[in-house]
């Protein structure tokens, strides 16, 4: 059974730090891409980072320099690093692997981890 759990969320102040993890399980975690998308408030789902199996990273615009992703294949977690936080980066997070089978569309889903930036 696929698994994709994430944590690290909270209410943070601006120019704050978190750290997103997403635990995964029930795939092959070294050979697939792993994203991690946003759901601001009343928006769309915004694609924030996405890391490849060999450890190629791209981002969106508006978290360049600001975020880092990065994996750990011998545990199956991949990271978010997210500093300097801005209250535009509050929004439920997603871990998402688009290459792994599921129900929804475009792959396997966690079920999201709140952050909110605000004083």
């Amino acid at each position: 059974q696929v698994q994709l759990v994430e944590s690290g969320g909270g209410l943070v102040q601006p120019g704050g730090s978190l750290r997103l993890s997403c635990v995964t399980s029930g795939f092959i975690f070294r050979g697939n891409s792993m994203n991690w998308f946003r759901q601001p408030p009343g928006k769309q789902l915004e694609l924030v980072a996405t890391i490849s199996s060999g450890g190629f990273t791209t981002y969106v615009d508006s978290v360049e320099g600001r975020f880092t992703i990065s994996r750990d294949n011998g545990k199956s977690t991949v990271y978010l690093q997210m500093n300097s936080l801005k209250p535009e980066d509050t929004a439920v997070y997603y871990c998402n692997a688009p290459n792994v089978p599921s129900a929804a569309q475009f792959g396997s889903w966690g079920q999201g981890t709140q952050v909110t930036v605000s004083t």
